[in-house]
């Protein structure tokens, strides 16, 4: 569900897509391969785009979430300007434990035995969240929801659903195709 400020989702669909959407031919980590692109690095590393997402996303978090997980690697700048608005701790999530040091898949704050909201930079198949989500589960997290910048609106919702998560997302596809037109 995307954020209810019509006027807010509609001016940050129209900065998002001036800033992060591209043209061409990609391959999306899903393996599909798209006409266009939003390169997430484009709009996490602008600082002031960065906080006004996650000023947004604030407003999407739960009740009662005590953790906010970060997925590797572009959740990692999200995760980390949303604790910042919000106050609460965060962790960042790999896709695959490190070898060394500690040898954990989630750094940071501890998970096990509290509510833990996924926040993801772009959903589209929902195939690393489900994944990431797993592993938290596994070590004790309490997860059912999972909050993104975009939905590219591609299935991901369902297969999150499928898995009992709730998407929220700072805007999706409909948005971002509006603010293109």
């Amino acid at each position: 569900m995307p954020i209810d400020d019509a006027a807010t989702r509609s001016d940050l669909a129209r900065r998002i897509h001036s800033t992060a959407h591209l043209t061409g031919t990609f391959t999306l980590r899903s393996g599909r391969v798209s006409n266009e692109y939003f390169d997430k690095y484009r709009f996490e590393s602008d600082p002031v785009l960065l906080a006004d997402i996650a000023e947004a996303m604030a407003t999407l978090v739960p009740d009662g979430i005590e953790v906010l997980a970060g997925l590797e690697m572009g959740g990692i700048p999200v995760v980390t300007a949303l604790a910042r608005v919000t106050g609460l701790p965060a962790c960042f999530v790999r896709k695959k434990a490190k070898e060394y040091g500690t040898a954990r898949f989630a750094e940071g704050a501890d998970v096990g035995g509290r509510r833990v909201l996924v926040v993801e930079d772009v959903i589209t198949s929902g195939g690393q969240a489900v994944l990431s989500t797993a592993d938290l589960r596994g070590i004790g997290a309490l997860v059912s929801d999972v909050v993104c910048v975009i939905d590219r609106s591609e299935g991901g919702r369902e297969a999150l659903a499928a898995e009992g998560l709730t998407l929220s997302s700072v805007v999706d596809r409909r948005d971002l195709d509006a603010a293109g037109a």
